[in-house]
């Protein structure tokens, strides 16, 4: 039996880096989203994606979480983030941190493209939502209990039911 050494660390490389444009990269139409830290590598402690919203996009509706925090960062372009009955109209180097049980959602509301990092702690397995938030967001016309049972499954939940696609 191998003898295992309580008092020393066991020290690996285990760094994953992406360069700009680099990581998995899903796409719904004009709007993309791209891995960069997932919650394989992070053990679901934190989940980090680049979020690309061409202009006039949905990004979500009123939602909140029970079991993971969010936080925005403005990369380029004009974010809006809604956060409970508060609209706010972000720039470039602006963060919001959205607890757990927070209503918020976002958009582009501008005619320029907005890009965004979106960080979740503890990541949740998000990828799976992204992942099945292209599949049912390219059937027409969208499934709406399809939409809510992926919501669910990811920790996400609609302020209102009756307002909760992503679309105009």
């Amino acid at each position: 039996m191998k003898k295992i050494d309580y008092l020393e660390d066991q020290l690996a490389n285990k760094a994953t880096i992406h360069h700009p444009g680099e990581g998995e990269r899903l796409e719904v139409g004009e709007a993309s989203i791209v891995f960069k830290v997932t919650s394989e590598m992070s053990n679901s402690h934190l989940g980090v994606y680049e979020i690309t919203l061409p202009p006039h996009t949905i990004g979500a509706r009123l939602h909140y979480h029970r079991f993971m925090d969010e936080t925005f960062i403005v990369g380029k372009g004009t974010l809006t983030v809604y956060a409970g009955e508060e609209t706010h109209h972000l720039l470039p180097g602006s963060v919001v941190y959205v607890p757990r049980f927070t209503p918020h959602g976002f958009a582009n509301d501008t005619d320029e493209q907005v890009v965004l990092t979106l960080i979740f702690n503890p990541a949740e397995k998000r990828e799976g939502f992204f992942r099945g938030l292209v599949d049912i967001l390219g059937e027409q016309p969208i499934d709406p209990a399809k939409y809510l049972k992926l919501y669910n499954k990811y920790d996400s939940f609609p302020v209102d039911t009756n307002n909760m696609l992503p679309v105009k």
